[in-house]
């Protein structure tokens, strides 16, 4: 269990035997703001971000970009947040693109993805995107009928590539490069779709592909990365071109996949054969981008919970707390594993193996199973790590559940950046029946 403290923030420590972020008792924020509640490390973030954008000055001698992928945790602090650090921003339809406005990112810095962007999707995009990465050629002809309504802007094209091989993962629902894969077009759908660009004269500048999320070898971007630079190489692109191998680098979620995994070494892969492939094909290096949003945010993040009740069934022990599927669905999606530390207490001899559930009425409702921890008792606080990605952004009101409060923690002080739902916030949308 000491090892459990590297899957926290990096301002986590034990003091006076007690679990801290960032300097501050996580008793007192769970008295002023309630659990559920979910706590973000700023240093965390930054330091993250600092060391994506010091590998591809380290490796990559062209123009390079990381962007920040809304899809793992975004709200306008967090939007705000990305432009401290001058990251891109990748939005996924409209309503993603409204919190970016709101948080403030320029158009030059949004990105816009989606596998079947509507028209209002597309309208958004047209209207506040730099840049729209296109999924399929039935998208791409509706962006040429809508184009011509939103000049003299014009938002740059890239082409959506389905690689036909994917990185591993621990499931085949975080895996997008492969061959039966909803998302992108084949190589041959690609040199179409850049013929209809020529043809209509829509500014096509660059290739994008992702193979899929959280995965700790880079090896199998080699192929990937070499396909699209062989499709760049037929396309025809100059100078000023777009590259992004996407995203999707790993971070440990518990004590068993440390230590944590190195962006270094993922950024450097890929920096190294894209400036090999380009040299080899006589192309001009393009700008290369970045999409991680995983291993940006989640280390960031911790989900702070109560324990309510404590139940024995046979050899298995139970630990009920007030949060679990609706917040963080990941479990009941994936199988993920979680580690978790007590807020009192955190490094105490073991008593023996428990798993922790939430309230609802699904038997998927399972934050974590048969994990070694110290005698808990009814009331008290447990943190679960690595809950910065792909909780929030994917929670739900199932059974009434209202959204957590999240804190953001930053030099010794803690602000408010999503208030907690209430009950209005449930029925804001409901209409009488008549």
């Amino acid at each position: 269990m000491n090892t459990r403290l590297e899957l926290f923030p990096i301002s986590a420590r034990i003091q006076n035997n007690r679990l801290t972020l960032d300097g501050q008792s996580l008793s007192n924020l769970a008295k002023t703001y309630g659990t559920p509640l979910y706590l973000y490390d700023q240093s965390s973030m930054d330091s993250a971000a600092r060391a994506y954008h010091a590998a591809l000055q380290e490796t990559y001698p062209q123009t390079a970009s990381i962007t920040y992928a809304g899809k793992a945790f975004l709200c306008k602090a967090l939007a705000q947040w990305t432009q401290t650090h001058n990251l891109w921003l990748d939005c996924t339809g409209e309503g993603e693109i409204a919190i970016a406005q709101a948080g403030g990112v320029p158009r030059e810095r949004i990105l816009v993805h989606g596998v079947n962007k509507s028209e209002r999707d597309i309208r958004a995009a047209l209207e506040y995107a730099e840049t729209i990465v296109v999924d399929n050629p039935q998208e791409l002809s509706r962006i040429a009928e809508l184009m011509p309504q939103y000049a003299p802007r014009r938002a740059e094209l890239w082409l959506r590539l389905l690689p036909g091989v994917s990185v591993h993962t621990h499931h085949a629902h975080t895996q997008t490069g492969h061959h039966e894969s909803k998302f992108g077009m084949t190589a041959q759908e690609i040199l179409q779709a850049a013929a209809f660009c020529k043809e209509h004269n829509l500014p096509l500048t660059g290739i994008h592909f992702h193979q899929g999320s959280n995965f700790r070898d880079p090896s199998p971007l080699r192929a990937a990365i070499e396909l699209g630079l062989d499709l760049a190489q037929k396309i025809g692109f100059a100078k000023n071109w777009h590259f992004s191998p996407g995203g999707g680098w790993g971070v440990a979620y518990h004590e068993d996949e440390l230590p944590q995994p190195d962006p270094r070494a993922y950024v450097r892969f890929i920096a190294e054969r894209v400036t090999r492939g380009c040299q080899l094909r006589g192309l001009h290096l393009p700008h290369l981008h970045l999409e991680p949003g995983r291993s940006l945010i989640a280390r960031a993040g911790v989900a702070l919970y109560t324990v309510g009740a404590i139940k024995q069934r046979g050899e298995k022990t139970w630990i009920l707390t007030d949060g679990g599927m609706t917040d963080n669905p990941r479990f009941a999606l994936y199988g993920a594993k979680y580690s978790c530390m007590a807020e009192s207490n955190p490094q105490g001899e073991s008593f023996g193996k428990i798993s922790i559930a939430g309230p609802y009425c699904e038997s998927g409702d399972i934050i974590l199973e048969d994990l070694e921890m110290p005698k808990l008792h009814i009331g008290d606080l447990l943190a679960i790590p690595a809950a910065g990605a792909y909780h929030l952004s994917m929670s739900s009101n199932y059974n009434g559940a209202r959204k957590p409060a999240v804190v953001l923690l930053r030099g010794g002080g803690a602000t408010l950046i999503q208030r907690r739902e209430t009950l209005a916030d449930l029925l804001k949308r409901d209409l009488d029946f008549s």
